[in-house]
């Protein structure tokens, strides 16, 4: 199917809403994964750590993984990697669902679903949507299409926990993988090349001199630890607050009704976020999103739980969850220009998985061993610090390229 058979603003529509609803089935299954965890720990008899080390490794793999599918997507169309990855994802939920012992499930649901989110997830739907769009509208297509894929994974949330109950948690895995399996049409929308040269970098460089220039900046460091640090408090939430509410004493319900509110916020906390780059600088913008994160978890450990309470940080959390993403491609792009957008920010991502491996890995292994999830939110609010110090300490001026060994920056 060709976008250009219908008028420009309804083709632009459909791009975007394909980008986000490939981006809200991906990670709206991810966000979930929370929910999974009692079910599957007691239906197998497994400890804790076992669920955490593949969702640990799956945020590794992810990592790991983004890099590659981004230099693919840069060089040969982002269409292939979402059709790609989606195939991935669905075989990865039925491994899960399918699996009698540690090794299949850590291998469907840590290694495959990793590999999958890197094809699937906003590194690719994000790089592709920049390489679509023109600078003038690049700014409404990543608002929109992370709107819509907040969307989704609200919608999600709700629809698990009643698939859940209804019919258990591998009959609830097989769903979902179908329901990803169906979206394959989607990705062909998301195909096109590159349609303008890369600002400031000739379009011939190869990919190895742009990752050398981006390793020499000390900004593109600093943007892998504000990432890491954001995947450290996203993946420990995710997959433990649930476990968290219901040691405090909430139900499972109100445990649920929290992820859905942190992805009922997500919907509009990125669209702003996406939508603010262009009206101030956006290292202030990030490092800002973090010292907020900071506040809201002191005060929601300084308090009783209760649901109220719960729902007013979810909100909060939700509203600051995913514009990140947005923010950060946008800064490696205005930093290393557009033609190798996915890779460079792939590499950056990598920072925010390693993250998030140590966020999920390590909930699992300090609650084993202590009974307590006090330590991580402490790790969760000392690492968000540091993060907010190193966006300030980027320099965002524009890198310049010449053939030359040496490097200038040029102020714009």
């Amino acid at each position: 199917m060709k976008t250009d058979l219908f008028p420009a603003p309804f083709s632009r529509w459909l791009i975007v809403m394909a980008g986000g609803i490939l981006m809200g089935l991906s990670l709206g299954v991810r966000h979930t994964q929370g929910l999974f965890m009692q079910p599957v720990t007691s239906s197998h008899g497994w400890p804790l750590e076992t669920f955490g080390l593949a969702l640990a490794l799956q945020n590794l793999v992810w990592g790991l993984a983004q890099p590659v599918t981004g230099l693919v997507a840069d060089r040969f169309g982002s269409g292939r990697v979402l059709l790609f990855g989606t195939l991935a994802y669905g075989l990865g939920l039925y491994l899960m669902a399918q699996a009698q012992g540690p090794a299949g499930f850590v291998a469907g649901n840590g290694v495959l679903i990793g590999i999958a989110l890197s094809g699937t997830a906003f590194g690719t739907v994000y790089g592709a949507l920049s390489r679509i769009f023109e600078p003038q509208r690049r700014s409404w297509a990543l608002a929109v299409a992370g709107a819509i894929g907040g969307l989704g994974q609200f919608c999600l949330v709700p629809f698990v926990q009643h698939l859940l109950v209804r019919v258990g948690w591998q009959d609830a895995a097989m769903v979902l993988g179908l329901l990803i399996v169906a979206s394959l049409p989607l990705s062909a929308l998301l195909r096109a090349r590159p349609r303008e040269k890369t600002a400031g970098l000739p379009d011939h460089r190869p990919v190895g001199a742009s990752i050398r220039d981006a390793v020499r900046h000390r900004g593109f460091w600093l943007l892998n630890l504000g990432f890491l640090a954001c995947g450290f408090q996203l993946a420990f939430i995710a997959a433990y607050l649930p476990a968290y509410l219901l040691d405090r004493g909430l139900s499972l319900e109100q445990a649920g009704t929290a992820l859905a509110l942190i992805a009922l916020a997500n919907i509009f906390g990125t669209y702003a976020c996406s939508r603010s780059v262009g009206l101030w600088r956006i290292k202030h913008l990030l490092a800002g999103l973090y010292a907020i994160r900071v506040a809201a978890m002191v005060l929601f450990l300084s308090m009783p739980v209760t649901a109220a309470g719960t729902y007013a940080f979810a909100l909060v959390m939700g509203f600051l969850w995913l514009g990140t993403a947005p923010m950060t491609n946008e800064l490696v792009l205005r930093l290393f220009g557009l033609r190798y957008i996915a890779t460079l920010f792939g590499i950056v991502f990598l920072g925010h998985q390693v993250g998030g491996f140590f966020g999920v890995w390590l909930g699992a292994w300090v609650y084993d061993r202590t009974q307590s999830y006090e330590l991580l939110w402490v790790g969760a609010i000392a690492i968000g610090v540091v993060a907010t110090v190193a966006h300030c300490l980027i320099d965002d001026a524009p890198w310049a390229a010449s053939a030359a060994p040496d490097l200038r920056v040029v102020r714009s």
